[in-house]
């Protein structure tokens, strides 16, 4: 069997401070991150799941309604695409000409958006996520609960993510989720990565059109 591993981190563990501190990541990522992974391997060794990969792992255990694995498996691929969602302070880049074009269009202004997104985050009601993504050449914002995720849904391309499960922000902002959701959108969302994943998704769509081979 080869095990699913736990990605590392795209930045030192402080990189985030004073947002999110070194020890809110060595907790999360660490303890949460790690303990989602773990779990997965002890559940799909010997079985039909341990060939795919993880995003493959959580579409075929949602159709199966395998809660097991898909709350392992989501849990696991949303957290790794968090980490990257993220960027430290002045290294996030921004949206580029074709994200913020579609930004504009969907949204009326960046500032809309990430108003949008902060919104999703902070009246998602218990843990979960907010996510901007993209679906058939437009951007929407939605909110997942607890392990769900937009990565099962075909068509649907994530682009970023905020964590809101309270182990995410706890240690460092107590139960004021609003003022770590602002400072996150203000400061720490990795727009180039968003930029890049945009980019791929438009890929997609021009070939499910068939203007490109």
């Amino acid at each position: 069997m080869k095990e699913i591993a736990l990605p590392p981190l795209p930045y030192a563990e402080d990189a985030l401070a004073p947002v999110i501190s070194a020890k809110t990541i060595s907790y999360h990522y660490g303890k949460h991150h790690a303990g989602y992974i773990k779990a997965l391997n002890g559940l799909i060794s010997g079985t039909h799941y341990e060939t795919l990969s993880l995003s493959e792992m959580v579409g075929l255990s949602r159709e199966l309604n395998d809660p097991g694995i898909f709350n392992n498996a989501a849990q696991a691929w949303n957290h790794d695409f968090y980490w990257h969602s993220l960027a430290p302070a002045g290294k996030g880049g921004e949206p580029s000409a074709e994200l913020l074009k579609a930004i504009n269009e969907s949204f009326g202004s960046l500032d809309n958006c990430k108003k949008a997104l902060s919104q999703a985050a902070t009246r998602q009601f218990g843990s979960g996520w907010a996510w901007l993504v993209a679906k058939g050449g437009k951007l929407l914002v939605e909110s997942t609960g607890n392990a769900d995720t937009p990565c099962r849904q075909q068509y649907v391309k994530p682009l970023l993510t905020i964590d809101v499960w309270e182990h995410a922000y706890y240690l460092d902002w107590q139960n004021n989720r609003a003022a770590y959701v602002k400072a996150i959108v203000d400061g720490h969302l990795n727009w180039s990565a968003a930029s890049s994943r945009f980019a791929s998704a438009r890929d997609d769509w021009r070939c499910s059109n068939g203007s490109r081979p």
